[in-house]
């Protein structure tokens, strides 16, 4: 399993290894003006390969000064706390939202497991409280010293209130987190990235006009990699995410239920990328996005913006 790519222009992707599959959550090592900036840690469980990544780039721990996460979801700032004491000298950056739950982590622990089950601790590790001394909240529109040009905050709130994305301007690189959805190797199209407890399809939609005006070159996706934007990129991926909801709200009117939509989105998914793929790769995609996230994710927007009615006590 390759860990390290070199993407140019002094640029890394580390392939965090999460659950011992190769494809799955990348994180980006990022040139600073002074010492080296990191974007996502992932969660807990890929600690170790985030280490090893950086020490086959060369890069000492304390040589990191800037840790990023676009989000508090566990696959990508699930191991802040447990990263943040292994490099010492790095400020630890996230949306203004979601500081205090980084500082303290009860409720994404509580959160995780009423999602997960007993499947929480094996998938994510210990989540460990972030240094409040250390944690610099971030709204958008802040600059981080890079060679080759400043890192640029973007608000992309949709997937989560509390989302942002990084424009690293050296390369045009936009690491969009979940803000421009899911694309594993073997799919061919982004999947919508679309969970609760707050997914927001309109301020989803106002995002990708942000992203898209910026006019990256690339698109460097937690779920994988960087891959060139193309004429279509933005418009593909808002209309999946109008397809998805568009099939949900139609099954939601008669089957307001999450294996009913769950299973017309995955049946919908399958169509659209061809009978080739295979139970292991959609297995394999659901460690990151799952169609039962989705379903849930979007019959709670219906019920918070009153088309179905609320669910009972």
């Amino acid at each position: 399993m390759k860990v390290l790519e070199e993407l140019g222009n002094g640029r890394l992707q580390v392939d965090l290894g999460f659950q011992d599959s190769d494809g799955l959550i990348a994180s980006y090592l990022l040139p600073a003006e002074e010492g080296w900036a990191v974007v996502e840690t992932g969660p807990t469980t890929s600690r170790a390969r985030l280490l090893r990544g950086l020490k086959e780039a060369g890069i000492d721990p304390g040589e990191v000064r800037h840790v990023l996460v676009t989000h508090i979801h566990l696959d990508h700032a699930g191991g802040l706390g447990a990263v943040a004491e292994l490099l010492p000298n790095a400020r630890l950056y996230a949306h203004r939202e979601g500081v205090a739950h980084l500082v303290d982590p009860s409720r994404l622990i509580a959160s995780a497991r009423r999602a997960w089950g007993a499947s929480a601790d094996p998938l994510w590790g210990p989540i460990l409280p972030v240094p409040a001394a250390r944690l610099v909240p971030l709204v958008g529109g802040e600059r981080i010293g890079l060679k080759g040009g400043p890192l640029e905050v973007l608000a992309t709130p949709g997937h989560a209130r509390h989302h942002l994305s990084f424009l690293d301007t050296g390369t045009r690189t936009l690491l969009t987190g979940d803000s421009l959805g899911v694309r594993l190797a073997e799919s061919e199209r982004a999947r919508p990235a679309v969970p609760p407890p707050d997914l927001d399809l309109e301020a989803l939609f106002t995002s990708i006009e942000r992203m898209k005006a910026t006019v990256p070159r690339f698109v460097g996706y937690a779920h994988f990699g960087r891959l060139p934007v193309s004429a279509s990129t933005f418009e593909e991926y808002r209309g999946a995410v109008e397809e998805w909801r568009d099939i949900a709200w139609g099954v939601a009117r008669e089957t307001p239920t999450v294996p009913a939509v769950a299973q017309a989105l995955r049946e919908h998914e399958g169509n659209a990328e061809g009978a080739g793929r295979s139970r292991s790769e959609e297995d394999r995609g659901a460690l990151v996005s799952s169609y039962d996230m989705a379903a849930q994710g979007l019959l709670r927007y219906f019920r918070t913006r009153g088309q179905l009615p609320a669910e009972g006590p």
